[in-house]
């Protein structure tokens, strides 16, 4: 299977890859989209002229966001619904509001090298924000994307999957000392694997989901690591919001990924698969797309998710 290449790349902006895609009468649900690449992410779908919903927890800065989506490109038909990911019951409340098909779902929200903290139920912050939140958005939205009958999953991961495979004996540091930058990998990891597992279990009913690494964009996200990520990227690497959001709009619009799922993208291409670290922002670690890792890490969430209620 050849890696799907697009004329996109680097420098690519999520206007410049929404341009031309029409979306009317298709919807869309943006988590954590009331900044950096979500809000430009919900933006670019809402110029193709979709329907879009931002899924938040922050709704006085969502409303802001959407205002100004509403504003700048016309469409009336921008929506706020809070979600909490790290509550169960707020992503149960927002999955059975839900009506209606649902042809994008972007899992965007997402935490960055937290300090140790954990749920009520026990799970580590991040792998309960950017893993098992977006699992139980999904699976509980599954009706409404086959609903659609071409729907796609897009999951924003990172190249700091690369820090650490899912460890699946104690994915909540309970036998570990607790390190940011592990936990952050783990939780990175399974959402790639999440997007493998997603669409061979959903292949019926022609659902697609894809991964990605958006770039070194300097947001919110980075509010615990002093604002600037790692601090190890070069200056000439760091993307725009805009730049940043490319990817994550290309994977959910371009007809290019009609059928495509499974993969893992880095500037708007999919990228290789290594088997050591690569210094880089490219490549995706073998661990994160093996489908035993896949079908383990599934299942492992269910139960997770089973014991909380979910």
């Amino acid at each position: 299977m050849s890696a799907l290449t697009t004329p996109f790349g680097f420098s690519s902006t999520a206007t410049e890859v929404a341009q031309g895609i029409d979306l009317t009468g298709r919807r869309a649900v943006v988590t954590g989209a009331s900044s950096g690449i979500g809000a430009a992410t919900a933006h670019a779908l809402a110029g193709t002229g979709a329907e879009v919903t931002l899924a938040v927890r922050d709704m006085t800065a969502g409303e802001r966001v959407a205002k100004d989506i509403t504003g700048s490109t016309g469409n009336q038909e921008v929506r706020v619904a809070h979600l909490d990911l790290t509550d169960p019951a707020s992503v149960t409340a927002f999955t059975t509001a839900w009506e209606g098909p649902l042809h994008v779902l972007v899992n965007n929200a997402g935490v960055m090298v937290c300090p140790e903290k954990y749920t009520e139920q026990g799970w580590e912050w991040q792998f309960a924000t950017n893993h098992l939140g977006h699992f139980a958005l999904t699976t509980g939205l599954h009706g409404a994307l086959a609903a659609d009958g071409a729907a796609r999953v897009v999951v924003v991961s990172s190249t700091g999957h690369q820090q650490s495979p899912v460890v699946f004996d104690d994915v909540n540091f309970a036998f570990r000392p607790y390190d940011p930058w592990l936990a952050y990998g783990q939780s990175k990891t399974a959402g790639v694997l999440f997007a493998v597992e997603a669409t061979r279990r959903w292949a019926g009913d022609n659902i697609t989901a894809n991964a990605l690494m958006p770039g070194a964009i300097y947001t919110n996200l980075q509010r615990h690591t002093g604002g600037r990520g790692s601090g190890r990227v070069p200056a000439h690497l760091i993307k725009t919001v805009e730049q940043g959001a490319a990817t994550s709009v290309l994977l959910a619009t371009s007809p290019l990924l009609e059928g495509v799922g499974g993969r893992y993208f880095v500037d708007c291409n999919e990228t290789e698969v290594i088997d050591r670290r690569s210094g880089t922002l490219h490549g995706v670690a073998r661990y994160a797309v093996d489908p035993d890792n896949a079908r383990r890490l599934w299942t492992l969430s269910e139960q997770l998710g089973s014991r909380s209620g979910l």
